[in-house]
C-alpha cells in the first residue's frame, strides 16, 4: 500500500462531479423540457406521484396476495439452554441462575424479556434457575440433578 501525503492525496470517486443544473437552457444539454418530457402529468409543476404508483395500473404491492396474520397476543421469550447453564456452572461455580446474574452473565441479547428454559444439552450440578418459563423436559432435568427451577411472574 503507497504512503499517503499531500503530493498523492485524490477526492473520491465522483466527488467533484458537478451537480445536474435543470432549466438553464440549451447549453446546458437539459435545455426545452429541461429533463420533463413532453407534456403528461410528470411534466407540470407541482407534480409528486406517491411511492409505487405505477401510472394508474395496479401497483405492485397490491397486486400480491397477502398471507398469513400477525398474532398481536404473541408473547416472545429468549432461550436460555441448559448446556450454556451447565458451562457457566463449571467455569465459574454459580449455583443461583437469578434474573440479575442471568443478564450481568450476558446470557440475555435484551435486557427486558421473558426467559424460557430449554432442555439442550446435560446438566449434572444443582442448580437453582430463576425464569418466567421452563419446558417440561428442563424442569426434570434440572429437579433430577438435585436443584430447583422457580417461575418468576
Amino acid at each position: 500500500m503507497a504512503i499517503r501525503n499531500l503530493s498523492n492525496l485524490r477526492a473520491p470517486k465522483r466527488a467533484n462531479e458537478n451537480k445536474k443544473r435543470v432549466g438553464r437552457g440549451m447549453g446546458s444539454g437539459m435545455g426545452k423540457t429541461s429533463t420533463r418530457g413532453h407534456k403528461g402529468q410528470g411534466s407540470r409543476s407541482g407534480s409528486s406521484l406517491m411511492r409505487g404508483f405505477e401510472g394508474g395500473q395496479m401497483p405492485l404491492h397490491r397486486r400480491l396476495p397477502k398471507r398469513g396474520f400477525t398474532n398481536i397476543f404473541r408473547v416472545e421469550y429468549q432461550v436460555l439452554g441448559l448446556d450454556r447453564v451447565a458451562e457457566i456452572v463449571a467455569a465459574e461455580s454459580v449455583t443461583e441462575f437469578t434474573l440479575d446474574k442471568i443478564i450481568e452473565l450476558g446470557l440475555l441479547r435484551k435486557k427486558g424479556a421473558l426467559i424460557k428454559v430449554l432442555n439442550n444439552g446435560e446438566i449434572k450440578t444443582a442448580v437453582t434457575v430463576h425464569a418466567h418459563k421452563f419446558s417440561k423436559t428442563a424442569q426434570e432435568a434440572i429437579e433430577k440433578a438435585g436443584g430447583k427451577a422457580i417461575l418468576i411472574g
